[in-house]
């Protein structure tokens, strides 16, 4: 008998955790998820999509692929392709990607860094506290 392993299928159902869970810690993983619920630790998904839903209270920063937030999030996000901020979102930090979307009536406070390529991860991580990732670069000349 040949049965798929769950999260095998990268175009099938996200995992989804439901409104009533609460988890503390560290959440990793190798498939895309839903989350309705509440998280406090840090969310690591980098090759994959993350999509906080209307009821999702997340205090963490984010690693993905892709972001899309329709609940709450306290946190720094970092997306290696795209966010989108959805007209529900309430977002409070800073945000690397290369794309980025905000809905009319989404709440953002926090900083946008737009980076090229792959690079959108390590910009974020590799960013001189304080300095922009142009500092030394004298762009008047």
């Amino acid at each position: 008998m040949d049965n798929p392993k769950l999260g095998d299928d990268k175009h099938g159902e996200p995992a989804h955790l439901g409104r009533s869970l609460v988890i503390k810690g560290d959440v990793w993983g190798s498939e895309d998820l839903y989350l309705d619920g509440q998280v406090e630790g840090t969310i690591d998904l980098q090759a994959n999509r993350l999509t906080i839903g209307p009821h999702g209270r997340v205090k963490a920063n984010l690693s993905a692929r892709s972001a899309v937030i329709h609940g709450r999030l306290e946190g720094n996000i970092n997306a290696m392709d795209r966010v989108d901020l959805q007209q529900s979102a309430v977002v409070t930090g800073d945000i690397v990607t290369q794309r980025i979307a905000i809905d009319e009536g989404a709440y953002f406070k926090g900083g946008v860094d737009i980076s090229r390529g792959a690079s959108a991860h390590s910009a974020a991580e590799t960013k001189p506290e304080g300095k922009s990732v142009a500092a030394g670069r004298d762009p008047r000349k």
